[in-house]
């Protein structure tokens, strides 16, 4: 098996233009209702007292999220026909031809990135540009991001380089999964667990 692949994320870029979620959508042809990359926005805060004065005390950010083709993957353990599984690359796929639907994966899966096709009957999700990254093209998301917020490779390669950062609020805890991710936080990013805020689009994502 060659490298693991993963997703690098600089958070300090991202605009939350969501370029990234367009260029998915597009480049994949998905259907209304499953995108396999959304961009969270994150936002909360309080007001700090100075005697009989406020001061706001807040943050908002965006998080662009996917697979991150973890190398624990708990979709890959809950399939009951072993369509979810892990190709030679690294990288988890469906086959389609085995799934049957039953969802076991979205519902495990802490970032959601299965998504259901109702139309198809079955199991969608990011493929890391598969068929992009055999033309020798990069993944739609990262090619799109006019901030350059978004970059792929060995998963490796983009710690040695970023650091090994794979969660910020409202990700899941990294160590569940083992993510193939890795982030360059926001400079207001609260820890996982934090708690103090809430995403300010759930119906985007």
């Amino acid at each position: 098996m060659s490298e693991r692949l993963g997703f690098y994320f600089d958070q300090t870029r991202c605009t939350g233009c969501k370029a990234c979620q367009i260029a998915c959508k597009d480049t994949n042809d998905l259907p209304v209702g499953v995108l396999w990359r959304r961009v969270a926005e994150y936002a909360g805060g309080s007001w700090r007292t100075h005697g009989r004065t406020f001061s706001p005390q807040v943050f908002a950010y965006y998080v662009s999220m996917a697979c991150n083709h973890c190398d624990d993957p708990v979709c890959t353990e809950v399939c009951p026909t072993t369509a979810m599984h892990r190709d030679d690359d690294g990288v988890i796929v469906v086959d389609e031809e085995l799934c049957v639907g039953c969802r076991y994966c979205e519902w495990s899966c802490p970032y959601s990135a299965p998504q259901f096709d109702a139309d198809a009957g079955h199991m969608t999700k990011c493929d890391l540009c598969a068929d992009e990254r055999a033309e020798g093209r990069e993944p739609a998301c990262v090619l799109a991001c006019p901030s350059r917020a978004l970059d792929w490779g060995p998963i490796d390669e983009l710690r040695a380089a970023h650091g090994d950062i794979d969660a910020v609020e409202p990700l899941p805890d990294g160590s569940v999964v083992q993510p193939n991710l890795v982030i360059k936080p926001h400079r207001d990013a609260e820890p996982v667990g934090a708690g103090r805020g809430s995403i300010a689009n759930p119906e985007e994502v």
